[in-house]
C-alpha cells in the first residue's frame, strides 16, 4: 500500500482506472461533474482516505468510498483495495434504464430490425411486465 497522505483528485481517479486520462478526470472536475463530500472540486484539490467521492454520469450519480490512495494507475484487480462502490441501488437501476434505452435506439432509415434488435426489445419489454 502507499504511505502519501494525500493525492490530486484528477491522478486518483485516473489511478483507479475510473476515467480513461488524467486529462478526462481533470475535464470532469472542471465541468462540476465530480464532488467530494458533496463539494464540487478542481482538479488539484487534495483527497485523503475516507472521503466520499461522487462522480456525475448523467443520469446518475456514482459515489466511491476512497479507501487508501495512489498516484500510480494501477490494474482492473488492484481497485478494490483503493476503492469502494457506495452507489444507492436506485441510481445503478436507473444508469441500466438509460444504458438500455440507447442500446434500442436505432437511426432512423437504418432497415428492419436484425434478431439481435428483436431480442432486445423482447428482453425490455419482459422487464416491464
Amino acid at each position: 500500500m502507499n504511505l502519501t497522505e494525500s493525492v490530486r483528485i484528477d491522478k486518483f481517479l485516473w489511478a483507479v482506472r475510473l476515467f480513461k486520462t488524467r486529462s478526462l478526470a481533470a475535464e470532469a472536475c472542471k465541468k462540476g461533474r465530480v464532488t467530494i463530500d458533496e463539494q464540487t472540486v478542481k482538479s488539484s484539490r487534495m483527497i485523503r482516505r475516507g472521503d466520499e467521492v461522487s462522480i456525475k454520469i448523467p443520469p446518475a450519480v456514482k459515489t466511491y468510498k476512497v479507501l487508501d490512495l495512489s498516484e500510480k494507475r494501477m490494474g482492473a484487480k488492484l481497485v478494490p483495495g483503493f476503492l469502494e462502490d457506495i452507489t444507492p441501488k436506485e441510481e445503478l437501476d436507473l444508469l441500466d434504464m438509460a444504458r438500455m434505452t440507447q442500446k434500442l435506439s436505432r437511426p432512423r432509415g437504418t432497415g428492419r430490425p436484425t434478431k439481435k434488435d428483436r431480442r432486445d426489445l423482447d428482453n425490455l419489454k419482459n422487464h416491464f411486465d
